[in-house]
């Protein structure tokens, strides 16, 4: 297959849209954030508008963004799977008296971020010139591990073109390959158009796991395996030398730095990270001088400069950094780093007015996914496309203004403005989402991709 102009490859970040059943359960072990606000009251039409008004910046800014459909919530199949067994109602008013946290569970709002949604190659850097999706199989959190079905079809659904794209299969469900998607993952390269290498972070081995010569963290659990990590790699037929596999240093994660991307953050040739990122810190950038055609730029951020633990509160790290133009970049971060004192010291004089390409920072308030414990970057999922595959895309998912004003309207209409934990027995809720999810799925032409949709089909 011929490969495209590089004139014509640009950076998709698909959002994923906030569902209706938005709250806070307190469901992610790791996450401080989530397991501090679980509980609290939520907003889910606040947390949906927040979502698209940043899509709707960044697109406004000339960055191509487009959207992913939440998931289907509350899960009462899962709950049937489970046990539970009579009338919706019925379901719903047993898992509240019996399991609460079940529940709570199948009402989750995840899958807002896309960055753990799946892992993606490139065509530039697949050996047969498509587009390359694995989903996730977030097997490490039951809320999660619900995710994958449906992901599979909504990806299946837009990238649909097999001349252009790929799918495949997600990775077994066992804690041997614990796969956690893009937010472990890290493309870098001169420019999007370029090929790229493929950064692997991992939190542990699931076959030399415990060994004295690997640290392994203690307080909470390494999500993302090795295995998995390379599982992906052979699947999209990347080389030995596409790829780097580093350890996650396993004290970042039992500061509450459950993914590496809320430690690190590359764009390009640069890589932004905290100097407890890595395990092997000059092992890891080694690695990737060796491989990269572009020479990186490493921009370290010292801990005497922000903590462990100021990273992991502002969530400088989740922030989404953006090619511009003129080869600069630019920074998305969110409201908590501007009030965080040290991280925004940080950015003003360390970051701006370092050697680096990163020339602004933007701020984005979406307080409503950080009480949660999702910043900027767990919200998009990062795809690199041509001209050709943008021209592929199955569906009406790209944001374009008068798409933004449709999704609006379709959040005003079908919302709650606050949802609390206890609200989600309330079987009107359950109507509501799928009322809501079926109006979505036909505004953007992606089919029957919901169970709901495709019962007796």
């Amino acid at each position: 297959m011929s490969r495209h102009d590089d004139h014509d490859v640009r950076e998709v970040n698909f959002d994923g849209l906030v569902g209706p059943t938005h709250n806070y359960a307190g469901l992610a072990l790791g996450n401080v954030a989530s397991m501090r606000h679980g509980g609290l009251e939520a907003n889910p039409r606040e947390a949906a508008l927040q979502g698209l008004a940043k899509m709707k910046a960044l697109m406004d800014a000339g960055y191509a963004q487009g959207v992913l459909p939440p998931q289907q919530r509350p899960d009462l199949g899962a709950l049937r799977a489970l046990g539970f067994s009579g009338s919706d109602e019925r379901v719903l008013a047993r898992a509240a008296g019996e399991a609460p946290q079940l529940l709570r569970a199948v009402c989750s709002a995840s899958s807002m971020w896309t960055a753990n949604a799946a892992t993606v190659t490139p065509s530039l850097d697949a050996p047969d010139g498509r587009v390359h999706f694995t989903p996730a199989n977030l097997q490490s959190s039951f809320h999660r591990f619900l995710e994958p079905g449906t992901t599979a079809r909504v990806l299946a659904a837009i990238f649909r073109d097999p001349a252009h794209f790929a799918h495949h299969p997600v990775l077994p469900a066992t804690p041997a390959f614990s796969d956690e998607g893009a937010a472990n993952h890290t493309r870098l390269a001169g420019d999007h158009g370029e090929p790229g290498v493929h950064l692997y972070v991992y939190g542990r081995e699931a076959f030399g796991w415990g060994t004295e010569e690997r640290p392994v963290p203690r307080r909470f659990p390494a999500r993302q395996t090795l295995e998995a990590s390379q599982a992906v790699a052979r699947q999209h037929g990347l080389a030995e030398s596409q790829v780097v596999f580093a350890q996650q240093h396993p004290e970042a994660i039992d500061a509450g730095v459950f993914h590496n991307d809320v430690i690190s953050v590359g764009n390009g040739p640069v890589l932004l990270y905290h100097e407890m990122a890595f395990l092997d810190e000059a092992g890891t950038l080694e690695a990737l001088r060796e491989r990269m055609r572009a020479p990186l730029i490493p921009v370290r951020i010292p801990g005497e400069a922000v903590s462990l633990s100021d990273a992991v509160a502002s969530y400088l790290f989740n922030s989404q950094l953006l090619s511009n133009p003129d080869g600069s970049m630019t920074l998305v971060v969110p409201g908590e780093c501007q009030e965080n004192d040290a991280v925004w010291r940080t950015l003003q004089d360390h970051l701006l007015a370092g050697a680096n390409p990163i020339g602004e920072v933007v701020v984005k308030d979406v307080k409503q996914s950080m009480r949660n414990g999702g910043g900027p970057a767990c919200l998009r999922l990062r795809v690199v496309l041509s001209a050709a595959e943008r021209a592929a895309l199955s569906g009406r998912v790209l944001l374009d203004d008068a798409l933004y004003v449709e999704l609006v309207a379709w959040v005003e209409r079908h919302y709650r403005d606050r949802l609390s934990p206890q609200d989600l027995a309330d079987p009107a809720l359950a109507r509501e989402s799928l009322t809501a999810l079926d109006e979505l799925s036909h505004l953007l032409g992606i089919g029957s991709i919901y169970p709901f949709q495709r019962e007796g089909a």
